[in-house]
C-alpha cells in the first residue's frame, strides 16, 4: 500500500440540504470538517479525496451545523473544537475569544473570535498565514449579508460583524449558505447607487445561473458592497429614512437594526 503525499492546505466546498455549504480542509492526507450538519456529504467527500478525518470544527448549536457529528464520530473518535458558551454537547475542546488551536493532522493554527448576535455564542476560526488569509464565520457574517439575530442584539453583532471586518482585505469568507443573490438584492435596494455592488451582483447572479457557488467571497469585496458592514454610508441611512424606518439623527447602532429588520421582511 502506498501512502499519500501531503499537499498545501486546501478548502473543499461541501453542499448539503437546500443552501448550507460544509467546509472541509485537507493536505491530501488529513481533514477537518467545519460545521457538518449532514454526515453524509462529508462521508462522500472524505472517501472520493481519500482523506482522513482528524478533527471536527463547530461555531454554534444549530442543528444544520451540528446536526452530522454523531455519524462521523460513530465511524472513529477525532477531536471536536467548539464554543465554550453556546451550549453543545459532546465538545472536546471549548474556545472562547483570542485562543489558538492547530488543527489536529494538519499544519494548520486558527485564532478563535467570538461573533455573537445570530446565537449567542458563536464563534469564528481565522487562519491569518501570510498569503493565505482565512475565515469560517458559520452564520454571522455572509456573502453579502449577515445571520438573523435569534439570540443576540442589534449591538452584539455589529460588534462581531466590526471584528471580521477588520480582518485584512485579501480573507477568504467561507460563510455557510448560499444566499448571496437575494442577499445582493436587498443590498441593492439599500445602496441602489454602488456600482461596486451592481457589478457583484451580475457575477454572483451568472455564477448561480451555472449553480456554481458565490463564496467564499473575501473582506474586501464584503467592506464595499454587504450593507450590513456599510450601515453607517449616508446613502443606506438615507434609504432607510426614505422607507420610514429611521429617525433622522439616530444612533448608528439603531440604523444597523433598523436595516437587520427590514431584511427580516424583505
Amino acid at each position: 500500500m502506498t501512502s499519500q503525499a501531503r499537499q498545501d492546505l486546501a478548502v473543499l466546498t461541501v453542499p448539503a440540504f437546500n443552501d448550507n455549504y460544509l467546509w472541509v480542509i485537507h493536505d491530501g492526507v488529513h481533514a477537518a470538517v467545519v460545521d457538518p450538519g449532514d454526515a453524509g456529504p462529508i462521508q462522500e467527500t472524505l472517501a472520493e479525496h481519500h482523506l482522513t478525518l482528524s478533527a471536527i470544527l463547530l461555531t454554534h448549536h444549530h442543528a444544520d451545523h451540528i446536526g452530522g457529528v454523531p455519524a462521523l464520530l460513530a465511524q472513529g473518535s477525532v477531536p471536536v473544537f467548539g464554543p465554550r458558551n453556546d451550549g453543545i454537547e459532546g465538545i472536546t475542546q471549548a474556545l472562547g475569544e483570542g485562543e489558538r488551536m492547530k488543527v489536529p493532522g494538519l499544519d494548520l493554527e486558527l485564532e478563535v473570535l467570538e461573533v455573537p448576535g445570530h446565537t449567542l455564542g458563536h464563534i469564528a476560526y481565522v487562519r491569518r498565514t501570510p498569503g493565505a488569509h482565512w475565515l469560517f464565520c458559520g452564520d454571522t457574517l455572509f456573502a453579502g449579508g449577515c445571520g438573523r439575530l435569534f439570540e443576540g442584539t442589534p449591538a452584539q453583532m455589529a460588534d462581531s460583524l466590526a471584528k471580521l471586518a477588520a480582518l485584512p482585505d485579501d480573507t477568504l469568507v467561507y460563510c455557510a449558505h448560499e444566499y448571496t443573490v437575494s442577499n445582493l438584492r436587498f443590498a441593492q435596494a439599500v445602496e441602489p447607487d454602488n456600482q461596486g455592488l451592481a457589478l457583484r451582483m451580475k457575477d454572483a447572479s451568472e455564477r448561480r445561473g451555472t449553480r456554481l457557488p458565490t463564496v467564499p467571497s473575501t473582506i474586501g469585496l464584503e467592506r464595499g458592497t454587504n450593507p450590513f458592514l456599510r450601515y453607517t454610508e449616508p446613502g443606506i441611512v438615507k434609504s432607510l429614512m426614505e422607507a420610514g424606518r429611521l429617525k433622522e439623527g439616530a444612533a448608528p447602532v439603531e440604523a444597523f437594526a433598523a436595516l437587520r429588520e427590514w431584511k427580516n421582511v424583505f
